[in-house]
C-alpha cells in the first residue's frame, strides 16, 4: 500500500533542493504516492508547478495586521518561527503522514523537532551539501547532532556528504546514499544550434564556455575569470563565457573584474533563465568551480547535454565526473589550474567523446527514473519496520 509522505523545506523558490524536492514529489504522485509539502515560507513559483500536479502545499505566514504591530524585528522572527511550527505541528497532526522527511538545515531543525511531538512514525533527514554551513554556528550544529539519533534514516546525495554524516556520530545503519537525478528528456529534443547561436549574438565557429551558478562567493566566479585572464592568449578562437545565474550580491564585484580583466566581449552574465537546456546545448564546455558543493545537479545537466566538464574537487563533484574520461577534475580555490585544465580541453581533440560519454554516464547513473526508484525503496525500508498511526 502507498503512504503518504510530508516533505518539509525552508521555502519553495528556485533552487537546487527546491527543485529537486519538486521533481521528486511530482514524479512519486504519478507513482501512486501520496507526496505533500509543507514550505516555513509561503509562496514561491514553485507552489504552481506543484498545485498542477495535485501536490498538496502547505504552510503558513502571519497575518499583515499581526506582523505590522510587531516592530521588534526579533520579536517578529519568533512569533513567525512559534506560527511555523504550530502549523507544521497541525498539519502533521491532520494529515498523518506515514513518514516526512526533511531538506535543509532550517526545515531539519524545525520539522525534526516538530514531527517528534506530533508522533510521526518515521523521521528521515537529506543533506544536500558538506556541513560548511554550521561553520560559526555551533548551536546550530548542536541542535542537529541531538537530532541525528531521532532519525529513522538519514541520506546524503553525495558520498563526500554520507562520510562526514557519519563524522558526525550519525549510525551507519541508518546512513543511505540519494544521489539526485536529472530528466534528461529536454537534452534529447530535436534543437537548432546555429540557430540559437545566432539568436544570442553567438558565432557558429565560436568556443563557448558555460557555468550555471547562482553568483555566490562559494561558487568560485571570481576564481574562474582569474583563471581566463590568465589563458587568454592561449585559446586561438573567438571564445565566449556564459554564466547564467540570478545574482545574491556579487554582479557588481564580478563585472569590475571582468571590466579590469579587459573580458567584456567575452564573458556574460545572463542572470537567471528559463532556458538553461539550450543554453548548455549551445555551448562546447561545461564548469562548475565551486569552493563547497554536496552533489551539483548543474553538473548533471551539463553532462546530459554532452559537455565535457571541468569541475573542482569538492562534494560530489569527483563522484559525477570522470577525470580524464568525461572531464577534468581540478583543486579548489586554484585559478592556475583552473586555467590550465580549462585551455587543455579548449584544445582536446578528444572533448566531444569525452562529452558523449558524460551523456552516457548521466543516463545509466544519474536519471530521474533512478533516483526516484531510490526514493520508492528507501520509503518501503521505513514503511516496513514501522506501521502507520
Amino acid at each position: 500500500m502507498k503512504r503518504r509522505i510530508v516533505y518539509v523545506i525552508g521555502s519553495l523558490n528556485v533552487g537546487g533542493a527546491e527543485r529537486h524536492l519538486a521533481q521528486v514529489a511530482v514524479r512519486l504522485k504519478q507513482r501512486g504516492w501520496e507526496p505533500e509539502v509543507f514550505a516555513l515560507s509561503r509562496g514561491g513559483p514553485l507552489t504552481a508547478y506543484l498545485s498542477d500536479a495535485k501536490v498538496p502545499v502547505h504552510g503558513v505566514e502571519l497575518p499583515k495586521w499581526l506582523a505590522n504591530s510587531l516592530r521588534n524585528d526579533r520579536l517578529r522572527a519568533r512569533v513567525g518561527l512559534f506560527a511555523t511550527a504550530l502549523a507544521l505541528f497541525v498539519t502533521l497532526w491532520r494529515r498523518r503522514p506515514h513518514a516526512v522527511h526533511f531538506f535543509l538545515p532550517a526545515a531539519y531543525i524545525v520539522g525534526g523537532l516538530t514531527s517528534m511531538l506530533a508522533f510521526v512514525p518515521a523521521r528521515i533527514m537529506s543533506r544536500r551539501s558538506l556541513g560548511n554551513y554550521q561553520r560559526g554556528r555551533p548551536r546550530l550544529a548542536r541542535i542537529e547532532r541531538l537530532l541525528h539519533p531521532r532519525m529513522t534514516l538519514v541520506a546524503g546525495n553525495s558520498q563526500a556528504v554520507v562520510t562526514e554524516l557519519r563524522n558526525e556520530g550519525i549510525e551507519p545503519s541508518k546512513l543511505r546514499l540519494m544521489y539526485n537525478g536529472i530528466d534528461t528528456e529536454a537534452y534529447e529534443r530535436p534543437f537548432d544550434r546555429d540557430a540559437t547561436r545566432h539568436a544570442l549574438g553567438i558565432a557558429s565557429d565560436a568556443l563557448v564556455f558555460v557555468i550555471v551558478a547562482n553568483l555566490i562567493p562559494y561558487k568560485g566566479h571570481t576564481d574562474l575569470i582569474a583563471a581566463f585572464s590568465e589563458i587568454r592568449s592561449e585559446l586561438a578562437v573567438p571564445w565566449t563565457l556564459l554564466c547564467v545565474g540570478r545574482d545574491d550580491g556579487i554582479a557588481e564585484q564580478l563585472h569590475a573584474q571582468i571590466d579590469a580583466a579587459e573580458l567584456k566581449e567575452n564573458i556574460r552574465l545572463l542572470g537567471p533563465r528559463s532556458d538553461v537546456a539550450e543554453l548548455l546545448r549551445v555551448a562546447d564546455i561545461g564548469i562548475l568551480c565551486s569552493h563547497e558543493e554536496g552533489f551539483s545537479n548543474a553538473i548533471l545537466e551539463g553532462m546530459a547535454a554532452g559537455l565535457p566538464m571541468v569541475v573542482t574537487n569538492v562534494g560530489g563533484n569527483g563522484e559525477a565526473v570522470v577525470d580524464g574520461q568525461t572531464g577534468y577534475v581540478v583543486p579548489p580555490r586554484d585559478a592556475a589550474a583552473l586555467g590550465k585544465a580549462l585551455s587543455r580541453m579548449a584544445a582536446d581533440p578528444g572533448r566531444a567523446a569525452m562529452g558523449r560519454a558524460g551523456r552516457q554516464r548521466t543516463r545509466d547513473l544519474f536519471s530521474m527514473e533512478a533516483c526516484i526508484d531510490g526514493y520508492e525503496a528507501l520509503y518501503r525500508e521505513v514503511g516496513a519496520e514501522r506501521q502507520p498511526y
